[in-house]
């Protein structure tokens, strides 16, 4: 049974509707932003071949495929089976060798000290139960293993976008923002004495798209948050959430030209388990 500090907090209920959230759209159609992020956690981690490697909530696969490709023995879970099956199927296609399985980030059914290397990129950071989820990278990562995650920041791109979903359709009370990753005081409570070191910088991740329009019509039609935002606005609304995603993607827009080039801001982190 999930616990947390704020008995308030139903945990089961706010997983179980992350899990509708995640499930609706389809995802791998976002996730194909975060190959950058997922091959700077491949770096960071500093993989090597014949290593054992968790890639949490892994979406379609992008980190989990990058290790593979490092002749890593790769392990990916997310809670979603559609997501699963995307991942297995481009495994497949490159010819890859990785195994994905579904589970929850804060319930990891592997033995303690299990991986040499846990990833997750834009992922763990969305589980309710935080501190929980903390402890599982923990318990699955052997000792002096290290544990890498691509986390979204208060700031910049990540922090607007999603303060615009908050504002449309707000979080239930008592959660944590999945931002809190993103901060190196939120990392410290997460982590705490668990954690012989903690690196963290922040990167930039690029966005290509045809233009500010074309991107908000991606997430509309396919990021899941944005669809439930919108099925629970009327049209009016629906018309406030498109025009104020799309500001947020002209504000942080870099590209000379009529294309878009949107900058978004992550943090790098690097965890070595005691």
């Amino acid at each position: 049974m999930m616990t947390s500090a704020n008995p308030a907090v139903d945990l089961e209920a706010a997983t179980r509707n992350q899990q509708v959230t995640w499930s609706q759209g389809d995802f791998h159609e976002i996730s194909r932003l975060n190959v950058v992020m997922a091959e700077a956690v491949c770096d960071a981690a500093e993989l090597h071949a014949g290593e054992q490697v968790l890639d949490v909530a892994c979406g379609s696969g992008p980190a989990a495929l990058a290790a593979a490709r490092r002749y890593c023995r790769v392990t990916g879970i997310d809670f979603v089976p559609s997501l699963l099956e995307r991942a297995r199927a481009r495994a497949g296609v490159d010819g890859l060798d990785a195994e994905f399985v579904e589970a929850d980030a804060q319930d990891l059914p592997f033995a303690d000290d299990a991986f040499d290397a846990v990833l997750s990129v834009y992922g763990v950071q969305f589980a309710p139960d935080q501190q929980c989820a903390a402890r599982e990278l923990v318990r699955v990562t052997r000792p002096q293993g290290r544990i890498v995650l691509a986390s979204p920041v208060p700031h910049g791109w990540s922090g607007d976008f999603f303060a615009v979903h908050g504002r449309h359709n707000p979080p239930a009370p008592g959660l944590a923002s999945p931002l809190r990753w993103g901060t190196d005081e939120g990392l410290a409570e997460l982590f705490g004495d668990a954690a012989v070191r903690i690196d963290s910088e922040l990167r930039p991740a690029l966005q290509y798209w045809h233009s500010t329009g074309h991107a908000v019509e991606v997430f509309r039609r396919w990021f899941g948050p944005t669809l439930l935002a919108a099925e629970v606005l009327d049209d009016d609304g629906r018309r406030t959430l498109w025009a104020d995603l799309e500001e947020v993607f002209q504000r942080y827009d870099r590209s000379p030209d009529d294309t878009a080039v949107v900058e978004n801001t992550y943090l790098l982190t690097t965890i070595t388990v005691g």
